[in-house]
């Protein structure tokens, strides 16, 4: 590569379910454009995530963890990830430094194997372990696969995460911006709002509400140059599941809305006014047509 020649590519970031895929996302991109929380399968669709240097632009596709389904939903959120090995230019394969590989790692690594595109092996939560328990890691995984490289990091903590940006921008192809420096995520504000409804959903309903919550944003009106109004509405599959999201007098959807708009607020850099509606599909993760109509579209 000569000085002048730029380097561009999109780049998946696949793995186990929370194994930390969207805060390095968030980490490395420098702002939060896919939503966290310690529940496995918190991301449903791919995310990109944009990040330029000076010397490269590098588009991230955050993906679904890969895992083994048990209704529609599961089924096309690993159709969905398995789908993001196809047509980048490099592919960031993270796993837990805490452990060593298991059956969902491996069957990743086959998958992998299929994909003909440098895989860098990301060894995240490397702030939970020795550091001599690393180099045993590393050549456990090395036996397993060429990999283009290995980095062990701390998607939280941020430690190493340059070096891992190093090895990125070193195997990716020359090619031009995709997409203006200013941007960081190509989704819609409406896709990013419903989400951060979402993530504030699963953070204060803990276990009481399972992963059958989804958000759609019905309306996103600007009022004043300074306010914009949302009306989005929270799908869950029970009528049990609404009254724990209402919660008692309506605080915890009071609770909801506050803390999601603060996030909504700063992404938008406006004030808003959330409006919040809570209602019920039955079995929704199940219905190939209530899949469709909350979003969730399986790609041709």
């Amino acid at each position: 590569m000569t000085e002048k020649e730029y380097r561009s590519g999109f780049v998946s970031v696949v793995g186990r379910p929370n194994v930390g895929k969207s805060t390095l996302i968030n980490n490395l991109v420098g702002q939060k454009v896919a939503i966290v929380s310690d529940k496995p399968q918190t991301t449903r669709h791919r995310i990109l995530g944009v990040l330029t240097l000076p010397e490269a632009q590098v588009v991230f596709v955050d993906t679904p963890g890969i895992h083994k389904p048990r209704h529609r939903l599961g089924e096309y959120l690993v159709t969905l990830a398995l789908g993001a090995l196809k047509g980048v230019d490099l592919v960031l394969f993270l796993t837990e430094a805490t452990s060593p590989p298991g059956s969902g790692d491996y069957f990743i690594l086959e998958q992998l194997k299929k994909a003909e595109v440098p895989v860098i092996l990301v060894l995240n939560k490397i702030d939970l372990i020795s550091k001599p328990r690393l180099l045993p890691l590393i050549d456990l995984w090395r036996q397993e696969y060429d990999f283009a490289a290995i980095v062990p990091v701390s998607a939280l903590t941020g430690e190493n995460l340059e070096r891992l940006v190093q090895e990125i921008v070193r195997h990716l192809p020359p090619g031009p911006q995709y997409f203006p420096p200013e941007v960081t995520t190509s989704q819609p504000p409406e896709f990013v709002v419903a989400e951060l409804i979402r993530e504030k959903v699963l953070h204060l309903t803990h276990e009481e509400v399972p992963h059958g919550v989804a958000v759609v944003v019905e309306e996103m009106i600007p009022r004043r140059e300074d306010l914009v109004y949302l009306r989005a509405t929270i799908y869950v599959e029970r009528e049990s599941h609404k009254k724990i999201i209402i919660g008692a007098g309506g605080q915890m959807l009071r609770q909801i809305g506050q803390k999601a708009r603060e996030e909504i607020e700063a992404f938008l850099g406006k004030k808003v006014y959330l409006d919040l509606w809570v209602k019920v599909k039955e079995k929704w993760r199940r219905d190939d047509v209530a899949l469709r109509q909350l979003g969730y579209k399986p790609e041709e």
